[in-house]
């Protein structure tokens, strides 16, 4: 079904854990690469967690969950990306740390049509692309957090992608991930976040205001409109440096005031109150 036997993954955050974790399942040898041997630990254990509560849940059995542990391999080094079929960036929405990754491995990944697919949330992926010089093997792979559970990705090639390229990238994810894919314009936000992140600024602007509380805005969505989490809520799991870094990516495209990040927000990133993954942003978590 697709001549993708070989996954690299560098960063292993939510997104870049994620990602490996699916792709191991789906019977691929993955290797990842982090920053940091402490950075590969603690993307090592988030799998690991990860694979124990599907096991505990009955939806994998135990010899599953080894199975798919050991087809994982975590790296600090880049250069074991070399011999990767496909390779899929999944580090901080930061777009100087993602212009750098694809220079490197550019420079490193040596099968000439391998395909080097970024997971980036709205940082228009031909500027990724053109730091490259094999832009036609580039193509956007945007999954969801959590990557096990939701099963959409969106599939965004820029003006350059080849169409090989993009058949093989959507082959891969639908056939072999088993994921829904959604083709979308190389454009600032894509599809989901160009409908979601005004929606999310939208309840932190009325925070903000004093106009109701963030326990308030968020009840009022998910009993009002039966939304599972409230958009606040829903901004504490994203991650609201997460959030804020789309927003702004958004804003620096579409000079739209709905796509500017509020003060607030600012404020709390600068805080450290970025939401689930410090146990504080617009709700308190354990």
């Amino acid at each position: 079904m697709t001549d993708v036997e070989r996954v690299g993954i560098v960063g292993c955050g939510l997104m870049g854990s994620g990602i490996a974790e699916v792709c191991a399942l789906a019977g691929r040898d993955v290797v990842v690469v982090e920053s940091s041997r402490a950075a590969a630990d603690a993307g090592l254990e988030r799998i690991t967690r990860s694979l124990a509560r599907a096991a505990a849940a009955g939806k994998l059995t135990g010899a599953q969950r080894d199975t798919a542990m050991g087809r994982i391999a975590m790296t600090t080094d880049l250069s074991r990306m070399a011999d990767r079929d496909l390779v899929v960036e999944a580090v901080a929405e930061d777009e100087r740390a993602k212009l750098e990754v694809f220079a490197r491995l550019d420079r490193t990944v040596e099968r000439r049509d391998a395909v080097l697919a970024t997971n980036t949330s709205s940082i228009p992926v031909i500027r990724l692309a053109a730091a490259t010089s094999r832009p036609e093997q580039v193509v956007g792979l945007h999954f969801f957090n959590p990557v096990p559970v939701l099963p959409l990705v969106e599939l965004v090639p820029s003006l350059l992608t080849g169409e090989e390229t993009v058949r093989r990238a959507r082959d891969f994810a639908s056939e072999v991930l088993g994921k829904r894919v959604v083709r979308a314009q190389d454009r600032a936000g894509f599809i989901v976040n160009a409908l979601l992140v005004p929606y999310l600024l939208a309840a932190v602007r009325m925070a903000e205001s004093g106009a109701a509380s963030a326990e308030d805005i968020d009840q009022g969505m998910t009993l009002g409109c039966a939304h599972p989490l409230g958009p606040l809520a829903l901004a504490d799991v994203i991650g609201l440096d997460t959030v804020q870094a789309i927003a702004r990516s958004m804003y620096a495209e579409y000079r739209e005031p709905l796509y500017a990040p509020p003060p607030l927000l600012a404020r709390m990133v600068d805080a450290g109150l970025l939401g689930r993954k410090t146990g504080r942003g617009f709700h308190t978590y354990p």
